[in-house]
């Protein structure tokens, strides 16, 4: 999809949707006719959590059987995330003084329709910040804030930025449920300009509704189980020097790293051995622990079943199958 080369547009973001009165299904579907600031991320391949290839099933459809948050779980993070926004929002106007309020529509860019935006809140009367961005991170989340905003929300933000032709946002994180910390991101137009071209490169695969490469990510190898199911005859790939080349690359790595895990595990056992009963070690560089684990109770289900086999007709649950990745030489 090729791009004109202009200035970045100040002109305001197009009001899509008005979603007052869509319910979640209904926004979810809105999403995909083109790529959000929480897709962002993803599109360009810097999301730790979604790559390209997942992301463009969730686009063209195709992901029906891909595993998605239930967002009334309250162990999942979109659960917290969303109970939680108005009260970091509100926060963040404590501790700020700045009043914010929220916009109800999905936005568009006024020249690449297929940018949209969700905005968590405005904020008003600020000649310095327009557009704040409320994050939770709970204990392992938080981790991933102690350098500042994460990549992956800077590009969230710069695409909200993109879309509004605003120049600056607020992004605060409830860190732990126990402190709030704001941070400030400036547009940024040369990044712009270059996450447009990204996400456009993007959206042409689901124009012409071609999967985007995988990259070698768990989502990735989701995507791929869930774009092609199996079942399929055998393919003859004998006459492809690049695709015959590929697999004689893998069966090398795949020999190199079992001869590098041997490695490791008798380094590893050497210093086991030199610890003797030793919890701990230090060395120069680091330390190691060597601790026993708490004794586990565990339900003995072969057993269980012997005694009581009437039970295997009335606890039974089928278990989908799933494809197996097997090298053969």
């Amino acid at each position: 999809m090729a791009l004109p080369n202009r200035k970045p547009d100040s002109r305001p973001a197009l009001r899509l949707v008005d979603t007052r009165k869509l319910d979640r299904t209904e926004w979810l579907e809105v999403r995909k006719t083109g790529i959000g600031a929480s897709d962002a991320a993803a599109a360009v391949g810097l999301s730790p959590y979604k790559s390209p290839l997942e992301l463009w099933l969730e686009k063209t459809g195709r992901d029906d059987t891909l595993p998605k948050p239930d967002p009334k779980d309250t162990t999942e993070p979109v659960y917290w995330g969303t109970l939680l926004e108005p009260i970091v929002a509100a926060a963040y106007t404590q501790q700020t003084e700045r009043k914010v309020r929220k916009v109800n529509a999905v936005l568009q860019h006024p020249q690449h329709s297929f940018m949209l935006a969700n905005l968590d809140r405005e904020v008003i009367g600020s000649p310095a910040v327009q557009i704040l961005e409320c994050k939770t991170a709970g204990e392992y989340g938080a981790a991933l804030w102690r350098e500042g905003v994460p990549e992956y929300v800077q590009l969230q933000v710069q695409h909200q930025l993109a879309v509004t032709g605003k120049h600056a946002a607020d992004v605060a994180v409830l860190l732990c449920g126990q402190r709030l910390d704001v941070h400030r991101i400036e547009r940024d137009d040369e990044l712009i300009d270059r996450l447009i071209k990204l996400e456009a490169r993007f959206w042409d695969y689901v124009i012409k509704d071609t999967p985007p490469p995988a990259d070698g990510s768990e989502s990735a190898d989701r995507a791929l189980r869930c774009l092609y199911p199996g079942s399929g005859p055998t393919v003859d790939f004998s006459d492809d020097r690049t695709l015959s080349a590929t697999f004689a690359d893998l069966v090398m790595m795949r020999a190199d790293i079992k001869d590098r895990e041997a490695q490791a595990e008798n380094l590893k056992q050497t210093l086991q051995q030199a610890m003797g009963n030793a919890d701990s070690a230090q060395f120069e560089t680091g330390r190691v622990t060597f601790k026993r684990s708490r004794d586990a109770t565990l339900l003995d289900v072969d057993r269980l079943l012997l005694d009581h086999p009437e039970l295997v007709v009335a606890y039974a649950s089928t278990r989908p199958g799933s494809r197996r990745f097997r090298v053969l030489t």
